[in-house]
């Protein structure tokens, strides 16, 4: 079975020189498990934890596949950014954050992780725009952060994608027609 260090490992091709520090950091180590336990320090308040799961599950929803919180990506998020960033790192979250949380107590009256889904993705659409102060360099990294959570998670590899372990067996004549996932190794 494949675990979260070397998927961590292959995460860093996907996004190359713009990957996110902590990220990079947490990939660059060689220890034999980087995800055990709760993080070091706690990084959000409960409203932003609250905040984190529900923009995660926008960013990766749940379809006929678990979504993020499923995957627990918030949590990953969270140690990720306990144990392997710096505060200068975590600057860009924690903004994007506030300005989120600001814009939709101005916008709807309610917090953002009590809006609806709908609302989400258009505060999640103003970030992306940098239509929010830092918007988009928080939009950037807290997509890498959801990402690379989920793609490096149990459910992401083997219920989202079909994992394939290294070295596989070699089937010339597989047909492509029967190919209903990306394979990932």
């Amino acid at each position: 079975m494949i675990d979260r260090r070397d998927a961590l490992a292959g995460i860093v091709a996907m996004f190359g020189a713009t990957l996110f520090a902590p990220i990079a950091r947490a990939a660059s180590v060689q220890v034999a498990v980087i995800d055990t336990g709760p993080p070091s320090s706690a990084v959000f308040t409960a409203g932003q934890r609250a905040l984190v799961s529900a923009l995660s599950e926008r960013v990766i929803p749940t379809t006929d596949t678990p979504g993020a919180i499923a995957a627990e990506v918030p949590q990953f998020i969270e140690k990720l950014l306990a144990d392997w960033a710096r505060p200068e790192d975590k600057q860009p979250i924690l903004a994007g954050l506030e300005a989120i949380e600001a814009r939709s107590l101005r916008d709807y009256k309610i917090a953002a992780a009590e809006a609806t889904p709908e609302q989400q993705d258009a505060l999640l659409t103003l970030a992306m725009n940098d239509q929010l102060p830092g918007g988009a360099d928080f939009f950037d990294k807290f997509r890498q952060l959801v990402i690379t959570g989920y793609y490096t998670s149990e459910i992401g590899i083997t219920q989202e994608r079909e994992y394939l372990p290294v070295p596989g067996k070699y089937d010339g004549a597989y047909p492509y027609a029967n190919v209903t996932k990306v394979f990932s190794s």
